[in-house]
C-alpha cells in the first residue's frame, strides 16, 4: 500500500502520513520535516519492547542525537507524576529549544508528550509517532495534550500542534483485538459525525479496512481543527459521547479503557437523543450494531447518580452549564447546552433500553 499524506492547517502546518513501514523511515522523514538535532523518544513500557530500538536506528541513521524515557504502561501513568519525572528528564538530558520531541506509543503517549513539549522551555517541537488505532485516529491529530487529576480526566493540559504525524499501519498487525477495539471507537465516534463515507466502512469489515479509515478520520478532524483549533466552539462536536465516557471512566478507576468508555457514552447519548425526539430509534438502534459488530459494549455497570456525580468535573462544564453532543442522524450531530440540574435525567433517560 503506498503512503497517504493529508495536510492539516492548524498551527503552523503539518501532515499526516499513513503507510506501512514509517517507524523504519521515521529518521529520514523526520529530518526532511525538521532538520536532524537532539530528540528525546517518550515511549511507555509496552512500546519499548516492540518498537523503539526501530525508532531509535532510524534517527540515529538520519544524523538525529536520541535519547530515551520509558514509563509504565496504561491510564494510571497519565498524572503529574510522570509528566514532572519526563520534564526532569529533558532537562537533565540538556535539550535546548531547538531541539524536539518524540511521542512513541498509544493516547497516553502522545498527550503525556505533547504537554512535556509544550511545557519544557516554554514550547519545544515534537513528532506523533502513534502505534494504535486509538491514537492514529483522533488523539494524534489536533494539538490536544492532557494529564488525568483526581478531579477529573484530561483536566490540565494545553494546545500544541505537532510537527508531523506518522501512522505506521503496519504497528495495527500488533495490537490485541481489545486494543483495536478502543480504535474503532473513537472511528465510530468520527464516523457519526462525519457521514456515510466512514461510517459505512465500519458497518462489517472494519479491520481489513484501517488505512481507509483512518485517513478519513484524519480528513474530517483535520477540518475541524482548522475552524476552531483551541476548541472555542465547532471543535467541541468531537466530544460526542465523551462527557458520559469519561465519567464512566473515572467511575471505573479508570479499569475501563477510554475507547470501551467512549463506546458507552455513544449508546447513551444515542438513546437520550432519541428520548429527547431529536433522534430516531432507527438510527440509534444502527449505531449500537455497528459499536457491537465491533466488540464493544453498548451497556454501562454504573448508575446515573453516580455518572452524574462523576460528569460534574467534566473540563466540559461551564458554570452552571455543560454542553453535550446529540446525534440526529449519521453526518448530522449538533451541541445542546443544557443545565448542570437537568443532566441526571439526560443521562438516566439514556441508561434505559429502547423499546
Amino acid at each position: 500500500m503506498d503512503t497517504l499524506t493529508i495536510d492539516i492547517d492548524a498551527g503552523t502546518g503539518y501532515e499526516v502520513m499513513v503507510g506501512p513501514e514509517l517507524l523504519q523511515r521515521c529518521g529520514d522523514i523526520a529530518a526532511r520535516l525538521v532538520g536532524p538535532r537532539r530528540v528525546a523518544v517518550i515511549t511507555d513500557e509496552t512500546v519499548e519492547k516492540l518498537y523503539l530500538d526501530p525508532v531509535v536506528r532510524s534517527l540515529t541513521g538520519a544524523g538525529f542525537r536520541v535519547c530515551t524515557f520509558s514509563f509504565l504502561a496504561g491510564e494510571g501513568s497519565k498524572n503529574i507524576g510522570t509528566l514532572s519525572a519526563i520534564l526532569e528528564f529533558l532537562a537533565e538530558e540538556g535539550l535546548t529549544r531547538s531541539d524536539c520531541l518524540a511521542a512513541l506509543g498509544g493516547g497516553v503517549v502522545g498527550d503525556l508528550a505533547g504537554f512535556a513539549a509544550g511545557c519544557y522551555l516554554r514550547g519545544i517541537r515534537y513528532l506523533q509517532l502513534p502505534t494504535t488505532l486509538l491514537a492514529a485516529v483522533d488523539s494524534s491529530v489536533g494539538g490536544k495534550t492532557a494529564v488525568n487529576l483526581r478531579g477529573g480526566k484530561n483536566m490540565a493540559g494545553l494546545f500544541l500542534q505537532p510537527a508531523a504525524v506518522l501512522c505506521d499501519t503496519g504497528c495495527l498487525a500488533t495490537l490485541p483485538p481489545p486494543v483495536l477495539a478502543d480504535g474503532l471507537a473513537e472511528a465510530i465516534k468520527t464516523g457519526i459525525l462525519s457521514g456515510e463515507e466512514l461510517f459505512s466502512l465500519l458497518e462489517g469489515d472494519a479491520a481489513g479496512r484501517l488505512s481507509e479509515i483512518i485517513a478519513l478520520s484524519v480528513r474530517f478532524k483535520g477540518d475541524i481543527v482548522k475552524a476552531d483549533e483551541c476548541e472555542a466552539g465547532p471543535r467541541r462536536i468531537l466530544n460526542l459521547g465523551h462527557t458520559v465516557g469519561h465519567a464512566i471512566e473515572k467511575c471505573s478507576g479508570y479499569r475501563i479503557t477510554h475507547g470501551r468508555a467512549v463506546a458507552a457514552g455513544i449508546a447513551v447519548i444515542a438513546r437520550a437523543a432519541v428520548k429527547l425526539g431529536c433522534c430516531s430509534a432507527v438510527t440509534a438502534a444502527r449505531i449500537e450494531k455497528t459499536l457491537l459488530e465491533n466488540g464493544l459494549s453498548v451497556t454501562v455497570p454504573f448508575s446515573a447518580d453516580e455518572l452524574t456525580a462523576a460528569a460534574l468535573g467534566d473540563k466540559k462544564r461551564s458554570g452552571e452549564e455543560i454542553t453535550l453532543v446529540l446525534p440526529r442522524q449519521i453526518g448530522d450531530c449538533f451541541l445542546w447546552t443544557i443545565a448542570v440540574a437537568d443532566l441526571h435525567s439526560v443521562i438516566a433517560a439514556g441508561l434505559e433500553v429502547i423499546r
